[in-house]
C-alpha cells in the first residue's frame, strides 16, 4: 500500500485507493458504450465483430494502464469516436481501401505520433494550427457523427429528389432510437455518469422483447482475436493516396489528445501555473503507444477520452484511476454476448449524443472575424455532405490559406498551414 501511495502520489494529491477505485469505475461506466459502438461500426468494413470487441477491450486496457503508469494522470483511453467513423466510412467504405490497409494507416499514424512525442515536435505542430480550425474540426466531426447516427437510425433516408429526406417516424425502430437519445439526456441531467451505457442497455432490452435481437447470455469466454490480430497490409499503405489519410489520422489524434489532456488536468486541478500538463511526455507516449498496439490487435485509433472527467468529478486525481479503468476493460472481455446482441439503432442515440457534445467547441470560434469563421463553416458543411472527415479538413485548410492570401493577412498563417494546404491540394487535384 505504501508503494502504491508513493508511486501514484495519493497522499500528495489528497486522494486514496478507495477514491481512485470509485473514480476508475465511474470513468469506465461513462465510456463503456465504446464496447458496443466500436465493434458495430468497424464490422461494417468486413471485420469480425467478436475480434474487434476483444481488440477494443485490449487497446483500452493497454492505453489506460500505460497512461496511469507513465503519466500518473486520471485519463482513460479507448478507440476514439470520430476516429472509428473516419476508419469505417471514409478510408474503407468511401475510398475503397481494405480494412487491413486502414489498420496499417492507423499503425503508421501512431508511429508518427510517437516520434513527434519523443522529439518534442508535437507542441510546435499543435501551436501552428489555427485555433479556429482546431475547433472547427472537432465540431465538424460532431456533424459527421450526427449524420451517421441519423442514417443508422433511419431518421433520415436517401431520396432521389433531394438526396436525403425524413424517414418513417411510424417505424418502432426509429422511435426507439429517438427514445434512446432523449433517455441519455434525461440521465445525464441527473448526473448519471453511465447515462450512455444505461440507454444502450435499455433500448437493447426492448429490442430483445420485440424480437429484433437474440439473447445468448451475458458472460462467455472472449471471442478469438485471430481474425484481426496482425492483419495489417503495409504493402498497400505505401502509396501517395494514403499520405493524406495517415496525416488526417495523426492530426485528429493530436487535437483530440491535446484537448482531452488539458480538460481533464484542469478539472483535476493538476495544471501547472503556466498551463502546462504534468508529465506530458509520458501521456503522449502512452497515447501513441496505445494507437500502435490497437492497430496490431485490430482496432481504429486509440485516444484519450474526455469522459475521464466523470472519474475526476468522483474524486480521481492520479494515474491509479486510469489503471482501474484498464483492469475494468480487461474484465469486460467476458461480456461479448451482451455486445453482440446490441442492435444498430440502440447505439444511434449514443452517437447523436456524442455529436452534440462535440459541437460545443463552436462557442470558442471568433465569428466576427471572417477569416476565422468561414473556414469553420466550410469544415462543418463539407464533412457531412462529402461524407468524409479528410475532405472536410482539407477544404478547411485550403479555405483558410486562400482567405489569408487574398486579404493580405499572411502573418496569420504558419509553415505547417501551407504544408498541409499543399498536401490536401495535391490530394484533390492529382490523386
Amino acid at each position: 500500500m505504501k508503494f502504491i501511495d508513493r508511486y501514484f502520489e495519493l497522499t500528495a494529491r489528497q486522494s486514496s485507493i478507495k477514491k481512485e477505485l470509485i473514480a476508475g469505475l465511474t470513468t469506465f461506466m461513462a465510456m463503456s458504450y465504446i464496447l458496443f459502438v466500436n465493434p458495430s461500426m468497424l464490422a461494417q468494413t468486413g471485420m469480425d465483430h467478436g475480434a474487434v470487441f476483444v481488440a477494443t477491450c485490449l487497446a483500452a486496457a493497454f492505453g489506460s494502464i500505460a497512461m496511469g503508469m507513465l503519466a500518473n494522470l486520471p485519463v482513460a483511453l479507448a478507440p476514439g469516436m470520430g476516429l472509428n467513423a473516419f476508419f469505417t466510412y471514409v478510408i474503407v467504405l468511401e475510398q475503397g481501401h481494405s480494412w487491413q490497409t486502414a489498420l496499417a494507416a492507423v499503425f503508421c499514424s501512431g508511429v508518427l505520433f510517437l516520434l513527434l512525442s519523443i522529439f518534442k515536435i508535437r507542441e510546435w505542430i499543435i501551436q501552428s494550427i489555427p485555433f479556429a480550425l482546431k475547433m472547427g474540426i472537432a465540431a465538424g466531426i460532431g456533424m459527421f457523427l450526427a449524420l451517421i447516427a441519423l442514417k443508422t437510425a433511419n431518421i433520415i433516408v436517401a431520396s432521389p429528389a433531394t438526396l436525403v429526406t425524413l424517414g418513417d417516424l411510424h417505424d418502432p425502430k426509429v422511435l426507439l432510437a429517438i427514445a434512446g437519445f432523449f433517455l441519455i439526456f434525461a440521465l445525464a441531467h441527473r448526473k448519471q455518469h453511465a447515462a450512455v451505457f444505461i440507454s444502450i442497455l435499455v433500448i437493447t432490452a426492448i429490442a430483445w422483447w420485440r424480437g429484433d435481437t437474440s439473447f445468448t447470455g451475458v458472460v462467455a469466454m472472449p471471442p478469438s482475436l485471430a481474425a484481426t490480430f496482425l492483419q495489417l497490409d503495409f504493402a498497400s499503405v505505401l502509396q501517395w493516396a494514403m499520405v493524406p489519410v495517415i496525416l488526417s489520422l495523426l492530426f485528429l489524434d493530436l487535437f483530440d489528445t491535446s484537448g482531452t489532456l488539458v480538460a481533464v488536468s484542469q478539472r483535476a486541478g493538476l495544471l501547472k501555473p503556466n498551463g502546462e500538463i504534468p508529465r506530458l511526455r509520458g501521456a503522449l507516449l502512452a497515447d501513441s503507444s496505445a494507437t500502435i498496439a490497437g492497430a496490431l490487435v485490430g482496432t481504429s485509433t486509440t485516444t484519450s477520452y474526455v469522459e475521464s472527467t466523470a472519474g475526476v468529478a468522483a474524486g480521481g486525481r492520479t494515474g491509479l484511476t486510469a489503471v482501474v479503468v484498464g483492469l475494468a476493460f480487461l474484465a469486460a472481455l467476458w461480456l461479448s454476448p451482451l455486445a453482440a446482441m446490441v442492435p444498430a439503432y440502440a447505439t444511434a442515440g449514443a452517437l447523436l449524443y456524442v455529436a452534440t457534445l462535440m459541437l460545443s467547441s463552436l462557442q470558442h470560434v471568433e465569428w466576427n472575424d471572417l477569416i476565422e469563421s468561414v473556414p469553420v463553416v466550410v469544415v462543418l458543411v463539407m464533412m457531412p455532405l462529402t461524407f468524409s472527415i479528410a475532405d472536410g479538413i482539407g477544404m478547411g485548410f485550403i479555405t483558410y490559406a486562400v482567405l489569408c492570401l487574398v486579404t493580405g493577412r499572411l502573418a496569420k498563417t504558419t509553415l505547417s498551414v501551407w504544408v498541409l494546404t499543399a498536401v490536401f491540394t495535391a490530394k484533390f487535384f492529382f490523386a
